[in-house]
């Protein structure tokens, strides 16, 4: 197994080369560690899920919102019914929560059952409409007049989820590059691909796999392939504190509006005992601007207080944003299809462009897709040391005190608290410092572990963990970084 958090200046060559470490990125690559192949997975970002994947609801879709006979229906609904034992193999949290799609008048109510309709034919399990009063029964606080239930719906951390498939492909043989931009894709005279990188790197690959998210079509016109564009869509979000957590049971969902290009603003809860309150839908020219305004964020709170009449603005602890890949326009709205495909122009050039939601549930899925295009032309033998199980970090505040006091009398470092908020130890934000992909900034410690993200968010520990950093890297403050490279959190000293 080999990282490289910053590139590498080395000519590499490899069976397979992955573009882009989001959640499908990173599942191919876990996937194609099941044989014995050498994988590269290659990312622009100083982590893996620092685009679309850390930024989404983490909902796990049934498959019901999917167009009845699209490949997003085709990929979603096995993905659902197979997620949780993806998860447990990975060692992520994972709640089968269900979810209530709310309807308000009788024009909602017709939609309800056109939605039900289409998941039936599309195989989702166990969908049903119930009337306001079964509605109350699960979830007393919110408005509206029926509901579609859908029981399999349910929830998960997605950048946990990406960390660990990342994890567990890099135990089993594939290499990472991280901070690692590519800039050119040439085909060599021997068929070969060679794939160029701003960090100096070069790779020579018998098959590259374009999952680059946000820029698959600029990758795929880098060996000629023009056939699609990327529209950006930007959806931004509130987090509500813990101590709200009581107010709903499980994801929450308008009744879609077609015109739009998501789901309607929704409540999501979370694994962690957060609600999340978005996403809003807004097509923007940058595929980067992950800004937060404040005519969206007001939009936000009026629509979710329609679902739910309780929504306080002194629960909001924070507030971010994403951006979906739609290969839909503005204009058009709604929905495209995902592109999945071996290109015709350019053999051995597998592009998946349009991978926005339900992406994530499809994810193990389209990991498979891809192999069996792979196998369609070479033999794949099994890789006989694959191990699908990756062993969680532990999670101290959610132990019994019996565990926790053994813990301390084993290792110290557990009985030292960093983040007040979230009960984060000593131990785990080192155990983060030192994560097997090599990442080194904060954000890496706040995606792995959850510190700053509670009620003061990093007013506590944000220099505790600042001081670590130095500590354990010997990182100079001033050298330090937020997420990656270009996001310094210090410019100089004071005093």
């Amino acid at each position: 197994m080999r990282f490289w958090p910053g590139g590498s200046p080395l000519d590499q060559r490899f069976d397979v080369v992955i573009i882009g470490a989001g959640v499908v990125g990173c599942a191919i690559a876990r996937e194609l560690s099941k044989y014995e192949l050498s994988v590269a997975l290659v990312e622009k970002a100083a982590d893996v899920a620092m685009g679309t994947s850390g930024r989404n609801s983490g909902v796990v879709h049934a498959g019901f919102n999917s167009k009845v006979g699209s490949l997003m229906a085709r990929l979603c609904v096995p993905g659902c019914l197979r997620f949780e034992q993806f998860c447990r193999e990975l060692g992520v949290p994972y709640r089968r929560s269900g979810k209530l799609v709310i309807g308000f008048d009788e024009q909602d109510v017709k939609a309800l059952q056109k939605l039900k309709d289409d998941g039936d034919q599309n195989g989702c399990p166990d969908l049903e409409i119930i009337d306001r009063r079964r509605m109350l029964e699960l979830e007393p606080n919110v408005g509206g007049i029926a509901a579609l239930y859908s029981p399999w719906t349910a929830v998960m951390t997605p950048y946990l989820l990406t960390i660990a498939l990342a994890e567990n492909a890099l135990s089993n043989g594939v290499s990472v590059f991280l901070n690692t931009e590519v800039t050119s894709i040439s085909r060599l005279k021997d068929g070969m691909f060679r794939v160029r990188s701003r960090s100096g790197s070069t790779f020579d690959t018998a098959w590259v796999i374009n999952s680059a998210g946000l820029y698959a079509d600029k990758i795929a016109r880098m060996v000629g392939i023009d056939d699609w564009r990327i529209y950006p869509c930007r959806g931004q979000y509130f987090i509500m504190d813990k101590r709200a957590t009581h107010l709903i049971n499980r994801p929450v969902y308008p009744v879609p509006r077609p015109e739009i290009g998501g789901l309607g603003v929704h409540l999501t809860t979370t694994i962690d005992g957060n609600i999340l309150i978005g996403p809003s839908a807004e097509y923007i020219d940058s595929r980067d601007d992950y800004a937060s305004t404040e005519h969206v964020m007001q939009q936000l709170y009026h629509e979710a207080r329609q679902l739910l009449p309780l929504i306080e603005r002194r629960d909001f602890i924070r507030d971010f944003s994403g951006i979906r890949p739609k290969l839909v326009g503005k204009a058009q709205g709604g929905f495209g299809d995902f592109v999945i495909e071996e290109s015709a122009k350019v053999p051995e050039f597998i592009n998946l462009v349009g991978i926005e939601s339900p992406g994530f549930t499809a994810s193990p899925i389209i990991a498979e897709m891809v192999v069996g295009m792979i196998r369609k032309k070479q033999t794949l033998s099994p890789n006989p040391d694959f191990n699908p199980i990756r062993k969680p970090s532990i999670k101290f505040s959610v132990l019994d005190e019996e565990h926790k006091a053994e813990l301390v009398s084993r290792e110290p470092e557990y009985g030292e608290i960093v983040c007040r908020c979230e009960g984060v130890t000593l131990k785990e934000v080192k155990d983060a410092l030192n994560n097997p992909l090599g990442v080194k900034s904060v954000v890496g410690v706040k995606y792995r572990t959850r510190a700053m993200m509670g009620r003061c968010q990093g007013g506590y520990c944000f220099t505790r963990i600042v001081a670590l950093l130095e500590h354990e890297h010997n990182i100079a403050p001033e050298k330090m970084c937020y997420s990656g490279p270009d996001s310094y959190l210090f410019s100089g000293r004071v005093k």
